[in-house]
């Protein structure tokens, strides 16, 4: 009877571990395949508050034209490297239309993210290149979604041409869609979650 406790034991890991490599390596190729959008505000006050969405306003609809025929992350990451200047300045303007003498600094990095949820779109713990904008002294909730592609429209959402545009289906394979959109996921998420927190004890980044 021990024998056959041990063998199930030892089924069971063996299972739970197959399960883990295949969701890390989902994580993995969900992470290569979007450009996320990180807005940081001043501080926590309403105004604050307010000013960080009327940035992240802009800027979606700013990346509706930077990215119209932009068919990967690669691509995608490319142009905002080079149009960086042109985000900064249009997060500026925001501040400044609206009574804000707080600077703002837009940069492209790699950035840890915990596990997000966004409407029914779930995406895994790990580092995720992103577009960050830090608000003045960047000290209050954040705001966060994918940029490429276009999962968060807001003020974009209404453009007349936003349903040629591409969406996760169009970067995602349909095992990754399944699992960004399964709800039987959590304890997958949670295991990676785990697993790349424990990376990133191990080494050095940001936390979102």
């Amino acid at each position: 009877m021990k024998r056959i406790e041990i063998s199930i034991l030892l089924a069971l890991v063996f299972g739970a571990i197959l399960s883990m490599s295949a969701a890390n390596l989902e994580s993995k190729a969900i992470r290569g395949s979007v450009l996320r959008l990180h807005v940081l505000a001043n501080s926590d006050s309403e105004s604050d508050q307010a000013l960080k969405l009327k940035v992240r306003d802009r800027l979606l609809t700013v990346s509706r034209t930077l990215y119209a025929d932009a068919d990967s992350r690669d691509e995608a990451i490319a142009r905002t490297r080079e149009e960086l200047p042109r985000l900064q300045a249009e997060a500026e303007r925001v501040l400044r239309e609206n009574g804000s003498q707080d600077g703002v600094r837009v940069v492209l990095e790699d950035t840890y993210f915990t596990t997000r949820t966004y409407g029914d779109v779930t995406l895994p713990a790990g580092e995720y290149t992103a577009v960050r904008v830090m608000i003045g002294q960047a000290k209050g909730h954040n705001w966060w979604c994918v940029m490429f592609p276009p999962l968060c429209l807001s003020a974009a959402e209404e453009e007349p041409d936003a349903a040629e545009s591409l969406c996760l289906e169009d970067v995602l394979s349909g095992e990754e869609m399944d699992f960004v959109e399964g709800g039987g996921y959590e304890p997958r998420f949670k295991c990676v979650e785990l697993y790349e927190a424990f990376k990133k004890r191990c080494g050095t980044g940001n936390h979102a």
